[in-house]
């Protein structure tokens, strides 16, 4: 089985929901994935928008998901698994889908890595340059899923 990542609400490519966006409830997507290597030890998970007016936007950034964790529930709470690091809009955990209004829809990327080892040693609320770094140094594997948002 090839490595998989799905987040549920919306097909692959098609509009994100209100509520998990800026004008909605800003709660995190429920995800689940399957197919990882062998050698994962643990997973990270990076979120961003590539379309931001000032270059790619960081949504969410977690990492030191147990390989054993094959999911995550709508809304999960800050340090329910992993650690979580500072998103641009500078606070730790999600941040969903806000686009300048009237502005045209942006791209939203949900991206899992596969990782050689249990923790990558960032301490929480590490931002995306550092765990950047360390994912080149252990990401074994990578799949995306791509959802769109747009604000009138």
């Amino acid at each position: 089985m090839a490595f998989k990542v799905r987040v549920e609400g919306f097909a692959e490519g098609a509009f994100i929901p209100r509520r998990l966006t800026c004008d909605g409830d800003d709660v995190s997507p429920a995800l689940d994935w399957a197919g990882e290597p062998k050698a994962t030890k643990s997973f990270a998970l990076i979120a961003d928008d590539r379309d931001a007016p000032g270059g790619t936007w960081n949504h969410w950034l977690l990492w030191d998901i147990p390989a054993s964790v094959h999911s995550l529930p709508q809304g999960i709470g800050e340090g329910s698994v992993g650690k979580s690091g500072t998103n641009d809009f500078g606070r730790s955990g999600y941040g969903g889908p806000c686009p300048p209004r009237a502005k045209g829809p942006h791209r939203y990327f949900f991206r899992l890595f596969a990782l050689d080892i249990k923790s990558i040693g960032l301490p929480s609320g590490a931002k995306r340059p550092a765990l950047e770094k360390a994912l080149r140094k252990h990401a074994i594997a990578e799949v995306a899923y791509m959802g769109r948002y747009e604000r009138s």
